[in-house]
């Protein structure tokens, strides 16, 4: 699979912007970026699932 390059990447931000428009390009990367970081703490067992595995109840 070949990889994204410079001029894919310019073409896909120009394509965004003329759908989302200027103001919610950055809601749109905040949002996109809070899923990654809670996939990648799924994936990594980090979740809040995560935290109570190691804790014993007494």
């Amino acid at each position: 699979m070949p990889r994204i390059g410079l001029p894919e990447l310019i073409v896909i931000l120009i394509v965004a912007l003329i759908i989302f428009g200027p103001k919610n390009l950055p809601k749109l990367g905040a949002a996109l970026g809070k899923t990654v970081k809670n996939v990648r703490d799924g994936i990594d067992g980090k979740g809040k699932e995560g935290e109570d595995e190691g804790k014993s109840i007494d």
